[in-house]
């Protein structure tokens, strides 16, 4: 499992009212971020999990396109701090984090899913840039109301939901740009006219190749912002070789220890988590088990 940590992180804070823990703290984006990590944990009961996270520092879109995410909002005052703690309490209970300068999380999703090659991979996030990735060995898990409730997505169900399969995800928005990260398609093309040409033409490349035989107006939108387009399409692929080599190893969920989460959860005062928790660590139990037979415990 990958979980897209700022993804689901802003989707809690925005879903769960301004809850604070044993300090006064607001920590309603880092309670609702472990909620919704073990309920799909005692559901999925994944092998491997890992966590990623975007860096502060610019990213290579960023030094492509200037206004790349350049209107989004800054961090509420309430939000940034949860980011720290959310680090914080990942390294006290052993989850593995990844994260690198000059990408975004998505990026780090999309190497290690690469390179998970002999696993299945779910990754959970919100983020529909994500879809591109779905194949045979990769779902996405999103939540659609507040954190509860959720909906995977295989290629089937992105066709179904999206009309167009996940491999034309970039091409569908470097047609239809991207508002909430700010970059513009082609002019005049909506959803529509973008997914019926490229149910005809299946590529973006292959759209352009026949551009004569489209409509005048259509043919001439396309022609007049193909560079624009072309840049879309750049900043909307996902990188799959980010510099990020993971020891899958080392992101085994049996090396969890209950305890640390327990006193992680006490130390906050998520009290309805520690019970859930313990629900979680099955494998903890079956290796307690294990040990009686063997004569180890007490």
């Amino acid at each position: 499992m990958l979980i897209d940590g700022n993804a689901i992180l802003h989707r809690a804070y925005h879903a769960l009212p301004p809850l604070t823990n044993t300090k006064g703290e607001v920590v309603n984006a880092v309670y609702g971020f472990f909620s919704m990590l073990l309920s799909v944990g005692i559901e999925l009961r994944p092998e491997y999990l890992i966590v990623c996270f975007d860096r502060p520092k610019p990213t290579f879109r960023q030094q492509m396109f200037a206004g790349y995410q350049q209107h989004r909002p800054a961090l509420a005052d309430d939000f940034a701090p949860q980011i720290v703690l959310m680090h914080e309490i990942l390294a006290a209970v052993k989850v593995a984090v990844f994260e690198l300068d000059g990408y975004e999380a998505d990026d780090v999703i999309g190497t290690i899913a690469v390179q998970a090659i002999d696993l299945e991979v779910i990754i959970l996030s919100a983020d529909r840039d994500l879809l591109q990735l779905v194949n045979a060995r990769v779902k996405v898990l999103s939540p659609v109301v507040g954190v509860k409730n959720t909906v995977l997505y295989d290629s089937e169900k992105v066709k179904e939901k999206f009309g167009i399969v996940p491999s034309q995800v970039v091409d569908y928005k470097a047609l239809v740009g991207d508002a909430s990260d700010g970059y513009p398609g082609v002019t005049g093309i909506g959803p529509k006219t973008a997914s019926s040409l490229l149910a005809r033409y299946k590529t973006f490349e292959n759209l352009y190749a026949h551009i004569g035989e489209l409509p005048e107006k259509v043919g001439l939108k396309l022609a007049t912002d193909a560079e624009q387009a072309a840049l879309a399409k750049k900043l909307a692929t996902i990188v799959v070789d980010a510099p990020v080599t993971v020891d899958f190893e080392k992101c085994r969920v049996q090396q969890w220890l209950l305890r640390d989460w327990v006193r992680a959860f006490e130390e906050q005062g998520f009290k309805s988590l520690v019970a859930r928790a313990k629900n979680f660590f099955w494998f903890e139990k079956k290796t307690e088990k294990k040990e009686e037979q063997l004569g180890l415990l007490d």
